[in-house]
Parts: C-alpha cells; structure tokens; sequence
C-alpha cells in the first residue's frame, strides 16, 4: 500500500547513531565553562569589596580596570579574609597612604615622601619586613606594591603603630605602576623578594624577573640604583642570575659574579624562616643599574 505524503516525512523511529564532539569542541566547552565560572566569582567578589571599601577610603578590588591589555601575569589576586583590625587601618590610612595602580597619572613621588629617595618593593606579603625596614631606614621612603587586601591593611596598622611615616601603599599590577605612573630615574632602588616561583615549566612564562620586565625597571631606577631580589627556589634563583647577568642595563654587585650574602638590611622574615626550616637555601641577587639616565 502507498504511504500518504505525511507518513513520507515523518521522522524515522529507528535510533539515530551518536555522533562524539569533537577535540576541538570539547575544548571550545572547557574554555567557554571555565570563563562563564571566572566571570561569576568575579561578580561575587567585586560586591562586597566595593561595599566595605567605598571608591577613595579602600583599594579597589579591578584598579586598572579594562584600560590595559590583558597579558601573562605574574601575581594571582587573593581575596583572603580581611580582619577587623586590617580593615579598620586601610579606612583611616589609605585616603593619604594608600594608591591604587590605574594607570591613569604620573605619581609625584618627591611629593609623596617630602622629597625623600624611594625604593620601590614589589610583594610585601603581610608587610612585617617592610615596616621593620622603614623603621632602620627613616631617610628611605618605601612604595610598597601588593594585591593581597589583608596585607595591605597589615603593613598600614604596623606603620601606624610604629610611627612610620616613610611607608605608601600601592594596589594593583606592578607592571603597570612602572610603565604608566612612574618617571624616568625615579626611583633609588628596586626590591623583589620571594615572588612567585611558578615551578611548573609551562608557569615558567609566568614569573617577574624576565628580560622584558629588567628593561622596564632599568628606565625608572636611576643610575647607580640597587635591584635587589631574594628568593628560596633554587631554579628560579639561577634564572635570576641568568638574565640579570645578560641585562646590559645591569651589573653584579659581586666581583665573582654570583649571588650576594644576605644583606643585613634585609630582615629574616617569617616566610624565609619556614623555608630554611625545610631545608632550602636562599639567594639574594644585587645588581646595579648601570649607564646613563633614561
């Protein structure tokens, strides 16, 4: 018997094979959930940062905002709870001794710090070595750059408690700060201690002292200006040595080439006490900025 033109186009009831997505599009999916969760949190996150640090009284949770172009960083925010005391310091101290890095102005620093020479310390964690070097050096004014919230509220409340007034804030992307907001010979000193090793080989990419981030930093410190680096992951430590010694803007301070013995300035912290405790080995870096100014 004939079938009608409708029982023509109905859909066939044999099963339909299954056809697997493919590499491509399972990639696409991952990439497509992992950034759809990104955008969530941050959205969770931003909220209650802003409410509980109105724009001007607190560090802003995005400071540089969409303004700059989205690259490989070295530093990953953590939005760890912030105390009673922490908060309560960066509401009184921050209008006048904190900055936020938005890439929008020069910073006058002689105007920041009456004039003093100032070094410039990239990741402070809680700040108990930064203030106990403000504290021996009063004539040296520190710009200290962290993401962390509570440890910016702690070196605050330590500054305030020690009467230092040779210490500022800055929140945000360092990078930015010494490409966007600070100018030529500028600083009198370059500190980055303990920063992120990032151990796995495809991190590598990821870490601070890179050729292009030594090129940066040399057009801000001045002449004869000290960049001092320390850090307890031997790999890293031989990287440092590596493409410092290879920088033309810079010189070992060492007459055989190799690192530095723990200057006494620099305060045995907290962090570097539990690494000698596992058995690590710390090296510090110092190398001077050599040639003319910028």
């Amino acid at each position: 018997m004939p079938q009608s033109p409708e029982q023509s186009a109905a859909p066939s009831a044999e099963p339909q094979a299954h056809v697997a997505p493919g590499p491509s599009q399972v990639a696409a999916a991952a990439r497509a959930a992992e950034q759809s969760a990104a955008h969530e949190r941050a959205e969770r996150m931003q909220p209650r940062a802003l409410r509980m640090f109105p724009e001007g009284t607190g560090p802003s949770p995005d400071p540089a905002g969409s303004h700059f172009e989205r690259r490989i960083r070295s530093f990953q925010p953590r939005r760890s709870r912030v105390t009673t005391g922490q908060a309560e310091a960066l509401k009184r101290w921050w209008p006048t001794r904190g900055t936020d890095i938005d890439g929008q102005r020069v910073l006058d620093l002689k105007e920041m710090f009456d004039g003093l020479p100032v070094i410039l310390e990239i990741g402070f964690g809680m700040g108990e070595a930064t203030a106990q070097m403000a504290a021996d050096d009063p004539s040296t004014g520190i710009l200290a750059v962290d993401v962390h919230t509570p440890g910016q509220g702690n070196l605050l409340g330590l500054a305030e408690r020690g009467g230092l007034s040779n210490i500022r804030v800055a929140n945000g992307d360092a990078v930015i700060l010494l490409r966007e907001m600070l100018a030529p010979d500028s600083l009198s000193g370059l500190r980055v201690y303990f920063p992120d090793p990032w151990p796995k080989a495809r991190h590598h990419k990821r870490r601070l002292i890179q050729p292009e981030f030594l090129s940066l930093a040399a057009t801000r410190l001045a002449p004869g200006a000290v960049l001092h680096c320390a850090t307890d992951w031997e790999p890293y430590a031989e990287q440092m040595l590596e493409v410092l010694s290879a920088h033309p803007d810079f010189e070992n301070t060492q007459a055989d080439g190799g690192y530095a013995p723990r200057p006494a300035f620099r305060p045995l912290t907290r962090f570097e006490g539990q690494g000698l405790d596992k058995g690590h080995v710390v090296h510090d870096l110092l190398f001077r900025r050599v040639g003319k100014g910028s």
